[in-house]
């Protein structure tokens, strides 16, 4: 879709990234050194809850900056540089998926991309982490239950509840993320909700938010 003049405009004035990421299409290296520093920690945290290994989220940031890279001379401005960056982001994370579901290295709770809810261990999966809701737990403790429960929900419910919790984007910005329409992720983040209450339910009282 081609993106109009007053679109490029809109963004270039608005987002201080754009104005950075139209530098690294003109090969400015400190340009982009200042995106991979603004955003590198929040896509290797991204990704590590997506893929559930620290070691490979690493790896899967480096190729999003790669394809950033890559794809400068031909760069827009038609959103958020987040929203373009976390696009790519999710199209690198649903190919390592599909990846590591073909080779069958790895057993991710709740990894299928289908409209199910919740996986039905992860009950199991709260339970082998040690943090019961028959004590009281600290912040932190708190904090594991609810990274655990966020695993388990299927990938597609998990990507829109990080992206719209942790990354703080619109229903708007998610769908352009995920291609789908805004009604579509409202649905999809009020399934994730269900699903992470039912899971979190035993916890609630000591002030886990969902």
């Amino acid at each position: 879709m081609a993106i109009s003049d007053s679109t490029a405009q809109r963004y270039t004035a608005q987002d201080p990234d754009v104005r950075l990421m139209l530098q690294v299409r003109d090969d400015n290296a400190g340009a982009f050194e200042e995106l991979m520093h603004r955003y590198q920690n929040r896509l290797v945290s991204l990704m590590t809850h997506l893929v559930g290994k620290r070691d490979m989220a690493e790896d899967l940031a480096q190729d999003v900056f790669l394809r950033i890279y890559r794809a400068r001379k031909r760069y827009i401005p038609g959103s958020k540089f987040s929203t373009w960056m976390y696009t790519i982001a999710n199209n690198v994370a649903s190919n390592a998926l599909r990846g590591l579901a073909r080779r069958k290295e790895v057993n991710l709770v709740g990894r299928e991309s289908g409209e199910q809810g919740a996986d039905p261990l992860a009950a199991k999966a709260l339970a082998a982490s040690g943090l019961m809701p028959t004590r009281q737990l600290d912040k932190a403790e708190l904090s594991e239950v609810v990274k655990v429960a966020v695993s388990a929900l299927n990938e597609r419910q998990r990507m829109a509840v990080l992206l719209n919790k942790f990354e703080h984007l619109s229903y708007e910005e998610i769908a352009e993320v995920m291609e789908q329409s805004p009604s579509a992720i409202k649905s999809l983040l009020s399934r994730a909700r269900a699903n992470l209450r039912e899971m979190l339910e035993p916890y609630l009282e000591q002030g886990v938010k969902v």
